[in-house]
């Protein structure tokens, strides 16, 4: 008897989510009957907080099963016995380093906690960059992220907002910070690849020429200011501040 194609996957999918759960809620759950296959050299959490490591220093694609056992004396095929696959170990990297997430003081002003909450975004995405990599839709939820979402949504309790609009204000607080969160990033790498200075030492005098006889008024002025404020082509840093200052006021003032 064959099954139709999306029973099968169904079933795939029902399998594959028992496996992802399993590695996240291990502490949670009941302990499973032992297993066949190589026995356990190390702790799970060593191989999730090793890949972590890994994905620090040389970024998200140096992350592989090979990686992570080779620095953990360790053959490829044993790491299976402690993850499912690859995306399965990213899944359990976001995770921990959710749990690492900073607890929010109840007893602050309602505008700092609502800060707080972008300010913790974007220092852990600042600090392990690599998670801007990874493909943020239907990540699976383990106690870390569910811990975080917590301590958020109690950082609005009794704020007067539905339920709904509870998750929307937090949604809104961390896109704001990822976006912020992504230029930071770049400035970052591109000025270890070349200064701001050498930068425009190079383009300036290039793109002068190439605007002679245009006409942009209001780009020219503007850009001499921000150009003078920041000495590079951006400001990501003050860029957040206002940018926070400026969400803040708008969710306080027709929400809160």
């Amino acid at each position: 008897m064959r099954f139709p194609r999306s029973v099968v996957a169904q079933k795939s999918a029902s399998d594959r989510a028992r496996q992802v759960i399993a590695l996240l809620w291990r502490r949670e759950l009941p302990a499973r009957p032992g297993m066949r296959g190589p026995k356990q050299t190390v702790e799970v959490d060593e191989v999730i907080r090793t890949a972590i490591r890994i994905a620090d220093r040389d970024g998200y694609s140096a992350v592989s099963i090979r990686a992570v056992a080779t620095a953990l004396g360790l053959g490829p095929m044993s790491l299976y016995t402690y993850v499912p696959d690859k995306q399965a170990l990213i899944i359990a990297m976001v995770d921990w380093v959710a749990g690492d997430d900073t607890p929010l003081d109840p007893a602050a002003p309602l505008r700092e906690r609502l800060a707080a909450i972008a300010r913790g975004v974007r220092a852990e995405l600042l600090t392990h960059p690599w998670l801007l990599e990874v493909p943020p839709w239907r990540l699976d939820l383990g106690p870390g992220r569910m811990r975080r979402y917590e301590r958020q949504l109690s950082a609005l309790e009794g704020a007067g907002l539905s339920d709904v609009d509870m998750d929307r204000t937090i949604s809104a607080l961390s896109d704001f910070a990822t976006g912020n969160a992504r230029t930071a990033v770049a400035a970052r790498r591109g000025a270890e690849e070349m200064s701001d200075a050498r930068w425009w030492e190079a383009y300036g005098p290039v793109l002068t020429e190439a605007m002679t006889g245009q006409s942009f008024p209001l780009a020219e002025r503007v850009g001499a200011a921000v150009g003078e404020q920041y000495q590079a082509p951006g400001d990501p840093d003050g860029a957040f501040e206002y940018g926070l200052a400026r969400l803040l006021d708008g969710l306080t003032s027709r929400h809160l």
